[in-house]
């Protein structure tokens, strides 16, 4: 392979493999984007153990390089296990932690989190995984923290991400970590997905709901979405989707494991985050106006709150490095 200073992501194949999680970390990964200006990634492929191996879906995987591709990896993902019940060969879990003690990031995506966790790289640490698995993990390993209701994780070293399509999110957040907020939202757009996905698995968990309360909340999420700067309260949200307060309150519940004043409050951050990664010369207050937050200090505390840093720490780290620094422009 190309030998370069670039960081170098290895993603780990084994018989059986879950072929979309694999193709999300070869999508991300794999393909040269220059377009983007930045040192961008190596990848290599390594084989969990001898072949052929076998893929979902019919195929047969033939990877390049052995396990000795993880003692030079920087990040090492596990795109997926084939069985949680299952132990993973020896001779890989070794290599994980060796990995683990010289500094590599590791990342799992879905079921993978077993394989970390068979490894011993997780136990004090709080984790994610399929909605599907989560009990499970937190009984085979009780010292490991599972957070259930997380899209992913991230625990410095270590990130574990939900259910199959979680993964995108996990890796998004990976590239916006290296690479700043920008960058992350081409590769976002690129793969025509949102850089910011909130809320938790419980929207995921199968409910029944009937069809027209569905679609009169469906309506109602997309209208706020569309006006952050209204103000929105339970009753004016009731009263727009044709529900008493009550019946809002239960859909949300159901819908997004939470009540509908913190879904509001949470898309203004994504709506700030957006605005700070995209807008360096807006100010804070303008951001929480545009957010729909009322003032500068109520978008600080629930920004805080929800997404674990301040509006100018996070503009610091993910905003845009073309534009001045953030003073003076009101629209």
């Amino acid at each position: 392979m190309n030998e370069s200073t670039s960081h170098l992501v290895v993603a780990l194949a084994y018989d059986r493999l879950c072929t979309f999680e694999f193709g999300c970390v070869t999508e991300f990964f794999a393909l040269e984007r220059p377009e983007l200006g930045v040192d961008w990634y190596r990848f290599a492929v390594c084989a969990g153990e001898r072949g052929p191996l076998r893929a979902a879906g019919g195929i047969t995987v033939q990877a390049p390089y052995t396990l000795a591709m993880l003692d030079r990896a920087q990040t090492i993902v596990i795109p997926g296990w084939r069985d949680a019940d299952e132990i993973p060969p020896e001779p890989l879990l070794r290599k994980l932690r060796a990995a683990y003690a010289r500094g590599a990031r590791l990342c799992s995506i879905c079921s993978g989190v077993f394989v970390l966790a068979a490894a011993g790289v997780l136990d004090g640490k709080r984790v994610t995984t399929h909605w599907r698995y989560a009990e499970r993990l937190q009984q085979r390993y009780p010292r490991v923290i599972v957070e259930p209701q997380a899209l992913y994780v991230d625990e410095g070293q270590v990130l574990t991400s939900a259910g199959s399509a979680a993964g995108l999110d996990m890796l998004l957040h990976l590239v916006r970590r290296d690479h700043g907020g920008a960058v992350a939202n081409r590769v976002a757009q690129r793969l025509v997905v949102a850089p910011h996905r909130e809320g938790g698995q419980a929207q995921f968990v199968p409910r029944p709901m009937p069809p027209d309360e569905a679609s009169r909340l469906a309506r109602l999420m997309d209208w706020v979405r569309a006006n952050p700067r209204r103000a929105h309260s339970v009753e004016s949200m009731a009263a727009r989707a044709v529900m008493s307060p009550r019946t809002l309150q239960r859909q949300f519940l159901e819908a997004t494991g939470m009540g509908p004043y913190e879904w509001v409050l949470r898309e203004r951050v994504s709506v700030a985050r957006e605005l700070l990664e995209s807008r360096p010369r807006l100010t804070l207050a303008r951001v929480a106006e545009l957010a729909g937050f009322g003032s500068e200090e109520s978008m600080r505390r629930h920004f805080r709150r929800i997404a674990l840093t301040s509006p100018a720490a996070y503009r610091a780290k993910f905003g845009t490095q073309s534009g001045a620094k953030a003073s003076g422009e009101t629209a």
